[in-house]
């Protein structure tokens, strides 16, 4: 009995939980476990599985959801929703307070401003929001051209048709009394029974199957392309070509022709084609500032009749919204929609 009692002194030293009810066999064990490190009541193979469990934990993987990348986001997410449902918006860390813009707005400057000294010049002759008659608006946009070259003048058409429908989709050609100023480069692409009558009437490219070589070769060197109706199936594989660069012959604008001499002096004298844009508006260049407001003013009142000519029997409401008329690179003036 007296080795159990100094037994029990010695596990009352280091904190052990026995009593006199253990054996000297169980208090010895204790003792011993205490004496070499290892927790009391605890199995070697338990703490082995534990710093198993450990370790891969600690594992991460190189990619996918257990990435470190992944489990980074995943915590900032988590953190986020966090501090949503508590109500706090704020900024928690010095980065996102970096990004905060700090200061007065800037001040962005008119438009006018933002333009060239000739154009803010040009542009006090014109009233802003008044209506000029199309002979004024002509005149003072010959006046106003702030450029050195001989500027095109062109004319821009707000409409209120719906290019979305087909019956709406406004296009036409109009040959304007005066023509635009610009040298037409026209190609003939017919049989060879009309080569002669085509290049008397001053047609710069003739040709069939050397015509389509020059295609082949993605050489386009002309403004106009005429055809006539039965050679139309062998430009088919072309289309993706021409069609984008505005050059596919169409019966509509008369590049599509059985008369190729009488649509290649049409279009050398100044038949142009016109069509609306997906906006609903009309671009069209009707001559050079050189050309004086006279002549401009008859090739703008030739262009409105054929404009108003196509108004589409479906369409309810105002045909010709705006009008203004414009040079190269030179102010708007706005044009009384009432001709």
């Amino acid at each position: 009995m007296a080795k159990k009692a100094e037994l029990l002194e010695k596990a009352a030293e280091l904190k052990l939980a026995v009593s006199e009810k253990n054996t000297i066999a169980e208090i010895e064990a204790a003792i011993a476990e205490a004496e070499s490190g290892a927790p009391e009541n605890s199995k070697p193979h338990e703490t082995k599985d534990k710093d198993v469990i450990a370790e891969r934990e600690a594992v991460v993987a190189k990619a996918g959801k257990r990435s470190q990348k992944a489990l980074d986001e995943a915590a900032e997410k988590a953190e986020k929703e966090a501090r949503k449902e508590a109500g706090d918006t704020t900024p928690q860390s010095d980065d996102a307070e970096a990004h905060v813009k700090k200061g007065p707005k800037p001040i962005t400057r008119p438009r006018l401003e933002r333009r060239g000294k000739k154009y803010q010049e040009a542009a006090k002759k014109i009233e802003k929001n008044k209506l000029y008659s199309l002979d004024e608006a002509l005149r003072l946009a010959t006046e106003t051209s702030p450029v050195k070259f001989d500027a095109s003048v062109e004319i821009h058409v707000r409409l209120g048709v719906d290019p979305r429908q087909a019956d709406q989709n406004v296009r036409s050609t109009v040959a304007l009394p005066h023509g635009t100023g610009k040298d037409v480069r026209v190609a003939v692409f017919a049989p060879e029974s009309e080569h002669a009558a085509a290049k008397k009437a001053g047609a710069d490219i003739i040709g069939d199957e050397e015509f389509l070589k020059q295609l082949d070769k993605e050489e386009l060197s002309f403004d106009i392309l005429v055809a006539t109706p039965q050679y139309m199936p062998k430009l088919g594989k072309y289309a993706r070509l021409l069609g984008p660069r505005g050059l596919m012959p169409n019966p509509k604008s008369g590049t599509v022709a059985t008369d190729v001499a009488k649509a290649v002096s049409e279009a050398k004298a100044g038949k142009v084609e016109y069509r609306v844009d997906k906006q609903a508006i009309v671009h069209l260049a009707i001559g050079k500032v050189s050309f004086g407001a006279d002549k401009l003013v008859e090739n703008a009142r030739a262009f409105l009749t054929s404009l108003n000519a196509q108004k589409p029997s479906s369409l309810k409401g105002i045909y010709v919204k705006s009008i203004a008329v414009a040079t190269t690179m030179g102010p708007s003036v706005k044009v009384e929609t009432s001709l």
